[in-house]
């Protein structure tokens, strides 16, 4: 499923399809309605006007023909007294009508809808009139009714207006508006769930896509044997995201070619490495035993011959611990299984500290060790192994009189942890990442000023194997006068019982310190 939200806006693609949709399809919706509301009101308004122009001839026609009332409803009669009667004539429920003479109302009358008529009242006379004489009828205020009214000159030179209420207009054109927000806030709402439904239909297999992504992504494609074996189901070419999904089957099957051709070349090179170290440990070892055997010779050699016997006996023995530091590598690489019994860690670190304080005696070794002694499950000589050659590492590539402490502590699952911290230099920040390659060196970064052992630049990639190997994790934190080297081991399984030579029977932290 492709969705996330980020920052509070909304980045799923079906999400935003679907919200363009609605988006589109009320804005449609509010354009009918809107247009469809102007064409009634514009309708309405122009039959309103047709029904003033028939009461204007309605009364015309109830006169004498002329635009006027019949003599004996004349307002300014002979005798000078206003009429009253009726001068609307058959006007329908609604009308209203006035005599205009000489800018004030004469007469004024109104046909409430029961068809009665009523006099207007005296306030809105002044409205009725100020209406002038117009081509268009017009709108007019009475009483809070909307009238639309017309003012015609009659032959007499009075000003007749007469009008319809529009109020019949506004509530046709308000249940109109009212039906249309109704009606088209439930298009829009069935709209939407429809919208929602066909988009999750047609990004089924857009999703299909990223899942097989994600489950390649999530592989260890680095290293050992990768099998791709995830592909994008049935992929139809004729759409966009089919074409995705053809392109994506196609990159993940040379992705696990070319995956497969590397695997095949290191498990060769590996091969090739295990069989040339187990090969070279023979020569190795007889070069060594012949110069050992010339050394012991009881006649006397030249100097030169015997300083080269020691170098030959000292090459050799560099060269047999590569060969060894190899050949183990090989195995881990390829997988061999690892010997598990109760490994007790505190002795491993003593013995260790111990050997360490011997080989760097310029070097001030710290053990910082608990009272209870610290076991886990794994391999005892590869574990001694990790532990020898972190001190090694300490010991090669800081300076005389550092200071080296060992830690070791119980984790609360009951692991391990060990840590190895020294006051040198440091690390470089570029060399940093790859210290637990093989072969990597940081000799600019960490002095061997006074130290003239040479490094394999394999210590470090034999301690990330070993501890991989026993399902943990080694990490280092670097700074000018701090470096720590940091193993996490899980614990011992419930039910094994710890080495019964442990930390008990001899304990030299006393005398390390």
């Amino acid at each position: 499923m492709v969705t996330a939200r980020v920052a509070g806006r909304v980045r799923s693609l079906r999400a935003r399809l679907v919200i363009t949709v609605l988006l589109l399809f009320t804005l449609a919706c509010v354009a009918i309605g809107v247009a469809t509301s102007i064409s009634l009101q514009h309708f309405l308004d122009g039959r309103q006007d047709r029904e003033v122009a028939m009461s204007v001839d309605r009364f015309e026609k109830s006169g004498t023909g002329q635009l006027r009332p019949p003599p004996d409803l004349d307002p300014g009669g002979s005798d000078g007294r206003p009429f009253n009667g009726s001068f609307l004539g058959p006007q329908g429920p609604g009308s209203i009508g006035a005599v205009v003479r000489d800018g004030t109302v004469t007469r004024a009358e109104l046909i409430d809808q029961g068809g009665v008529r009523a006099d207007i009242p005296a306030s809105d006379l002044a409205r009725l009139a100020a209406v002038a004489p117009d081509d268009q009828p017009q709108d007019l205020e009475l009483s809070g009714v909307e009238y639309r009214v017309d003012a015609v000159v009659g032959s007499d030179g009075l000003t007749y207006v007469l009008g319809r209420p529009n109020d019949d207009v506004s509530d046709v054109v308000g249940r109109l508006v009212l039906i249309e927000v109704v009606v088209l806030g439930g298009a829009v709402i069935v709209a939407g769930v429809a919208a929602t439904v066909l988009v999750r239909r047609e990004l089924r297999p857009l999703e299909r896509v990223a899942g097989v992504a994600g489950q390649v992504g999530a592989l260890p494609l680095d290293r050992g044997e990768v099998h791709l074996a995830a592909r994008v189901p049935d992929p139809d070419p004729r759409t966009e995201v089919g074409q995705v999904g053809t392109a994506l089957n196609r990159m993940l099957d040379n992705v696990e070619g070319a995956l497969a051709a590397r695997q095949d070349s290191e498990t060769r090179l590996r091969r090739f490495v295990a069989d040339a170290s187990h090969e070279l440990r023979t020569p190795l070892a007889a070069i060594r035993g012949y110069a050992e055997l010339s050394r012991r010779e009881r006649d006397p050699v030249p100097p030169g011959t015997a300083h080269a016997l020691v170098r030959i006996s000292s090459q050799a023995e560099r060269m047999s611990t590569l060969v060894e530091d190899l050949l183990l590598l090989a195995r881990l690489d390829a997988g061999r299984p690892l010997e598990r019994a109760t490994v007790d860690l505190t002795r491993l670190v003593l013995d260790a500290v111990g050997d360490a304080h011997v080989a760097g005696p310029a070097h001030r070794w710290v053990p910082d060790l608990p009272d209870e002694p610290v076991t886990v499950d794994g391999d005892a000589g590869r574990l001694a192994q990790v532990v020898t050659n972190l001190l090694a590492n300490a010991r090669t590539h800081t300076p005389e009189g550092t200071t080296v402490t060992v830690g070791l502590a119980t984790d609360p699952g009951g692991g391990a942890t060990l840590t190895v911290t020294d006051s040198g230099p440091g690390i470089a920040p570029e060399v940093l990442p790859r210290v637990f390659e093989r072969f990597a060196r940081g000799e600019a970064s960490r002095t061997r000023a006074g130290n003239d052992t040479p490094s394999t630049g394999l210590g470090l990639a034999i301690v990330s194997a070993v501890v991989s190997a026993h399902h943990g994790t080694v990490a280092v934190d670097s700074g000018p006068g701090r470096t720590t080297f940091t193993v996490r081991l899980p614990g011992t399984p419930p039910g094994t019982a710890t080495s019964p030579d442990g930390p008990a029977a001899r304990d030299p932290r006393t005398a390390l310190r």
